[in-house]
């Protein structure tokens, strides 16, 4: 499981308090050091979009894995301070979110495919943005929803399920990294039909109930948690 900070972190913390034993993983040694610490559960540090990082962290992820919460990723172009100029500096900005939202899911997804149990959940957390546009953010979260119709189809007979968990504004979490300005703050609020941003804990009852034995049956879905910002159909 992704999780130092945000949604991952809460999801992270949720499984551990029903107590389920939970390895993390993040980039960020210190951040997820201490957030294990709060959460309860191991943390593993590595780069999920880096092959060679992901393979050799295997040694120390578990032998078996129930359930498995992508949720690497990210905007990566609020990291970024404007990045190189030009079209090489736009193809390596537009090439660092898909690597950080699609194939950090793909490549530990695949990594665990043999230790992953029959019957096991695979969730990915993805974004409204793949609906309602946000450069190559939302093409990759766009990306991730084909991926996992795919990932469904190949792990489904052996019962195991894939779903997209896809929220849309959620406070408490470091995704804007500060650039959310007060009137783009309240547009994004004034979409929704409860008028209220989400929050961690409304995205971690989605994945809680997705990762459980009562949702069997439910395969290969976007599941919106955006307070109606966007209607999934």
């Amino acid at each position: 499981m992704f999780g130092g900070t945000g949604i991952g972190y809460a999801v992270a913390a949720a499984f551990a308090r029903a107590g389920e034993r939970v390895t993390i993983t993040g980039r960020r040694e210190k951040v997820l050091t201490e957030a294990a610490t709060l959460a309860g559960a191991r943390p593993v540090v590595f780069d999920a979009a880096d092959a060679v990082a992901v393979e050799a962290a295997l040694a120390e992820l578990p032998d078996r894995v129930d359930v498995l919460v992508n949720n690497a990723g990210g905007n990566t172009d609020f990291l970024d301070g404007g990045g190189e100029a030009g079209l090489a500096g736009f193809a390596a900005a537009f090439e660092r979110n898909l690597r950080s939202n699609v194939v950090s899911a793909a490549l530990v997804t695949h990594a665990l495919r043999d230790r992953l149990a029959d019957g096991a959940r695979i969730i990915t957390v993805g974004s409204i943005a793949a609906h309602t546009g946000a450069g190559s953010y939302g093409a990759a979260k766009a990306a991730v929803e084909a991926w996992n119709v795919s990932v469904a189809r190949e792990f489904g007979p052996r019962g195991i399920t894939a779903n997209v968990v896809a929220p849309g504004l959620t406070g408490d979490t470091e995704f804007f990294h500060g650039q959310l300005s007060d009137s783009r703050r309240e547009w994004l609020i004034g979409n929704t039909m409860n008028k209220r941003p989400g929050t961690p804990d409304d995205v971690v009852a989605v994945v809680t109930f997705l990762a459980s034995p009562a949702a069997g049956h439910v395969t290969g879905q976007v599941v919106h948690v955006n307070g109606g910002a966007h209607l999934g159909k």
